[in-house]
């Protein structure tokens, strides 16, 4: 059974999503996720809305290449968060032909995020996408189980990424326990099984990235570790999820990427993600 792998944006988000294609396209990845919603303030906003010349050459490097676009991202649900943030990004997403738009949230008051996220699947239907929860370490939305609830109550899925499920103190149990429904992907890079004391910043941080942030923050951002050079339980993680399930690679390390060029890096990336899945028996 073969295992769909794509890239996550956010492992070369200085690209541009039709230079992401190509590159992707290059490394031998059969999906890409696209940024079509600028996450943090100062980041660039990609000109991605339905007939603009970026969302056509998007469009058409897809067709040429033959990848597919399985998500967009990224929209952190807020308490004032509301269509005005998502109906454009649904808009973009749709034109893609994105089945899932990545979530987090930010809102601490369970009731309202769960208002607000049913809200936002009731919306993402009509555009044939489904938002997926991302629980994230040093947000609200942290653990596996409180974002399954959340999903569940709303029609929305969970994404599971390997760093968050080991900084936010969620179990393999807990990703045992999601329904097959609720796990449309998987989001697959490497990290130290403890977390760093402190990071060193990259002399050049992402677009949108303050010097001032957590090490957890710094770590999601610049410094994760690419598949098989950590401590994280990636083979028992593949394990509790369904077999086959898509796997998208975030895997932003800015050391590295300083070396090596953007589609060096990418297929680096992939071949390490080839080979837990050939020591794990699965097809590729």
């Amino acid at each position: 059974m073969n295992t769909p792998i794509g890239i996550a944006h956010l492992t070369l988000l200085r690209l541009s999503p039709p230079e992401l294609v190509t590159t992707a396209a290059e490394a031998g990845y059969d999906f890409v996720g696209i940024r079509v919603k600028a996450v943090t303030e100062g980041e660039h906003q990609y000109p991605m809305q339905p007939g603009s010349p970026m969302s056509r050459e998007t469009l058409r490097r897809l067709d040429d290449t033959g990848l597919t676009v399985r998500d967009i991202e990224f929209l952190t649900l807020r308490p004032d968060t509301g269509p005005d943030d998502w109906q454009p990004a649904l808009e973009a997403g749709a034109a893609l032909g994105a089945s899932t738009f990545s979530v987090v949230g930010v809102d601490d008051d369970p009731a309202r995020l769960t208002d607000t996220l049913a809200r936002l699947t009731a919306d993402g239907a009509a555009y044939g996408i489904r938002p997926t929860l991302e629980p994230i370490s040093y947000q609200p939305v942290s653990r596996v189980a409180d974002a399954a609830a959340i999903a569940r109550a709303t029609g929305a899925a969970v994404l599971l990424d390997a760093l968050h499920i080991q900084r936010g103190g969620s179990s393999l149990d807990d990703v045992r326990a999601l329904e097959p429904e609720l796990v449309p992907c998987i989001q697959l890079c490497d990290a130290p099984s403890a977390v760093p004391q402190t990071l060193e910043l990259p002399a050049e941080l992402p677009l949108g990235m303050k010097a001032d942030g957590s090490v957890l923050q710094v770590e999601a951002r610049v410094q994760r570790e690419v598949v098989g050079e950590g401590g994280l339980p990636l083979a028992e993680l593949l394990a509790a999820v369904p077999a086959a399930t898509p796997i998208s690679v975030e895997v932003p390390h800015a050391r590295l990427q300083a070396r090596l060029s953007a589609t060096e890096f990418a297929t680096y990336n992939l071949r390490a993600v080839q080979a837990l899945l050939a020591r794990e028996g699965t097809h590729v």
